[in-house]
């Protein structure tokens, strides 16, 4: 997500599909080196269990995740991408986007956005209760996911 201008800082959002638990990530700029260290710090978060939490990513067509698939290769999960102008094929990705919208509507400036304030943004999102999950929270669901692959936090 953008704000203001493209040489601002962006927002990167990583929803996982079954539970619904929504990452949000400050990147300095839409990158394709941003998009990378992004992913690195997540492997680095997850260790080994990173291609079990994260089996599939899908991203958008944009440059800055031309170099998904090769580094996602290295880690054992694999990079999916829409075809060209069909976003509903990222559907939940696209409906988080709009709940963050909420918060930071677009054209919002994001170079002032704290690391906090999108935290805070973040674990709204995460502690929603939602229909498609028996009424139960992102963050619920993920921690039993996460229970179920020996990780606890």
């Amino acid at each position: 997500m953008i704000g203001k201008c493209s040489s601002e800082p962006v927002i990167m959002t990583l929803i996982e599909r079954k539970t619904r638990h929504d990452l949000l990530f400050l990147l300095e700029g839409k990158t394709n080196d941003a998009v990378n260290n992004c992913t690195q710090s997540l492997k680095e978060e997850y260790g080994d269990l990173f291609s079990k939490v994260f089996k599939t990513i899908t991203a958008d067509n944009g440059s800055e995740f031309s170099g998904l698939s090769d580094k996602l290769d290295e880690y054992g999960s694999k990079a999916y991408f829409p075809h060209l102008y069909s976003s509903w094929e990222r559907g939940t990705n696209e409906f988080h986007n709009g709940i963050v919208r909420r918060f930071i509507p677009k054209g919002k400036s994001l170079k002032d956005l704290s690391i906090e304030t999108l935290r805070r943004i973040q674990n709204w999102i995460n502690n929603l209760p939602r229909k498609i999950l028996s009424y139960l929270t992102p963050n619920e669901c993920f921690k039993s996911e996460l229970n179920l692959l020996g990780i606890t936090g």
